[in-house]
């Protein structure tokens, strides 16, 4: 996923501002899974979530006002009830500016863990 950093993501010294990164992370994760035919709406409606359990970030570099960035995600394991992704984040010049991971589990609409449904298992075995 590429993206423009606009002024809104940076903080006065026009450096991307630390959280946005995350929000980064979710846009990216959230365009994997709709890549492979996995939409959140549609889980949900089955009653089934994915939840962040665990956040790892490591800033190598900074990002800057007018960048473009592009954050490659891919998945790193999956089990019955946890999907785990990485990231890594490059700017304009090919530069990693940041790499990260995300643990997420499945749980219902009471937020109790579940397994993750068979067809997405199905659908990131293949991956």
């Amino acid at each position: 996923m590429k993206t423009k950093i606009y002024y809104h993501h940076t903080d006065c010294g026009g450096v991307v501002y630390y959280a946005n990164y995350l929000k980064f992370l979710e846009e990216a994760r959230t365009e994997f899974l709709e890549d492979k035919g996995i939409f959140i709406k549609e889980l949900i409606k089955n009653d089934s979530a994915l939840v962040v359990i665990r956040q790892e970030i490591d800033y190598k570099s900074p990002a800057f006002y007018g960048d473009t960035i592009e954050v490659k995600t891919s998945l790193s394991n999956i089990s019955r009830t946890k999907i785990e992704f990485e990231y890594r984040i490059i700017n304009q010049h090919a530069k990693t500016i940041s790499t990260a991971k995300t643990t997420m589990a499945c749980v219902n609409s009471n937020l109790k863990p579940k397994a993750i449904p068979g067809h997405i298992q199905e659908i990131l075995s293949r991956i």
